[in-house]
């Protein structure tokens, strides 16, 4: 089947990632993904997980099916329970095991495994995502199809539900709150069109842009880095591709769980740094009240659910730790390609849409 993999299995414990730089805008490849060398690996699909040994041979079997073999599959475990470790001699030899002995969280693992990576793509998928056997060559042909574009998400389905959606792309509010479009809907998917960014779930992006954007913020350490991607490149002047043919079967949560304090926390945290550092000066105060609001707004319906503090334990820390957020900023303004008006077309600006959670699919313009 023309497979090239990296077959080594290693122990160490890899350093975090520097805090994030951004370079100038690649340009776009100048000849069609698929003129490269026909075995040649031309993917790294990179898996972070943390106490996932429940799906690791469910999602093993996936990648097994794909119709497109030209991949390199990187696993990097974040210091699991001992009894939740990927056995290195249990994994097939087409796989490559990191294993942290330290919890590096979501953002700062797959920076580890993609600064190794020398493919021109990067597919992130979560442990509990499982790709339809098309689902690799769908996103390869995507990303040959648009080369304007750096990232490219997938259409996701609950894994315990069949028929409803999980996910259709991540729409971000002008309020500055975001989220994945269409979950739990059973209508159709939404046709092939751009999205504001692609869930980390199960997306692609070229590793030229993602080196240049500077990679997820490890600062993060997990929840809402995606949106935070998808925003820097889009400062970048690239844009993010929802492709409907690329589908995958999602559990969701399956590290932190759902609605958890866990995530409530890092949520509201990771909403205000992205917020500070990404929206531009035209956008960022006339919305930055509206911001605060609305965060507030949701981290007291959490409180009301029963959910505890959580979420404005997480506000308060993004606002006692803004500051090295205000110098990313600088730099993110500074080297920034888009016009505000190309950032504030690529906002959902409807109350009702966010109320809604509708998908906002947009047609995509030939460049």
């Amino acid at each position: 089947m023309g497979r090239t993999f990296d077959a080594t299995n290693k122990r160490r414990t890899p350093r975090p990632s520097p805090p994030i730089q951004f370079h100038q805008r690649p340009k776009p490849p100048n000849q069609p993904v698929m003129s490269q060398e026909p075995d040649a690996p031309i993917v790294t699909i990179i898996t972070v997980a943390f106490n996932s040994a429940r799906w690791l041979d469910r999602l093993l079997a996936a990648l097994e099916a794909q119709t497109e073999q030209r991949f390199r599959f990187v696993l990097i475990d974040n210091a699991s329970d001992l009894d939740q470790r990927p056995d290195p001699a249990a994994l097939p030899g087409w796989a490559r095991l990191i294993q942290s002995q330290t919890n590096l969280g979501f953002a700062a693992a797959n920076n580890v495994a993609a600064d190794d990576a020398q493919t021109p793509f990067l597919a992130f998928l979560n442990p509990d995502a499982f790709p339809k056997p098309d689902w690799l060559a769908a996103l390869i042909a995507g990303a040959d199809r648009y080369p304007h574009a750096a990232a490219f998400g997938s259409t996701q389905w609950r894994a315990d539900a069949r028929g409803v959606l999980d996910g259709t792309g991540d729409v971000l509010h002008a309020s500055g709150l975001a989220y994945r479009s269409s979950y739990g809907r059973t209508a159709p998917p939404p046709p092939t069109g751009e999205t504001f960014s692609a869930c980390a779930a199960a997306m692609l992006v070229r590793r030229q842009a993602f080196v240049a954007a500077g990679g997820f913020d490890a600062r993060y350490f997990c929840y809402f880095e995606d949106v935070d991607l998808g925003f820097r490149l889009r400062l970048l002047g690239w844009s993010t591709i929802q492709l409907h043919e690329a589908q995958v079967d999602h559990v969701g949560g399956g590290a932190a769980g759902a609605q958890s304090a866990f995530g409530d926390f890092h949520g509201a945290r990771n909403r205000l740094w992205t917020f500070i550092k990404a929206m531009p000066s035209a956008l960022f105060w006339p919305l930055l009240p509206i911001h605060l609001a609305a965060t507030a707004l949701v981290v007291s319906v959490h409180v009301a659910q029963g959910r505890g503090f959580a979420g404005w334990r997480g506000l308060l820390a993004g606002l006692i730790g803004m500051r090295p957020y205000w110098r990313s900023r600088r730099i993110l303004q500074k080297s920034r390609t888009a016009s505000t008006t190309d950032i504030a077309r690529a906002l959902a600006w409807s109350p009702a849409v966010l109320i809604g959670r509708r998908a906002v699919i947009r047609p995509i313009k030939p460049r």
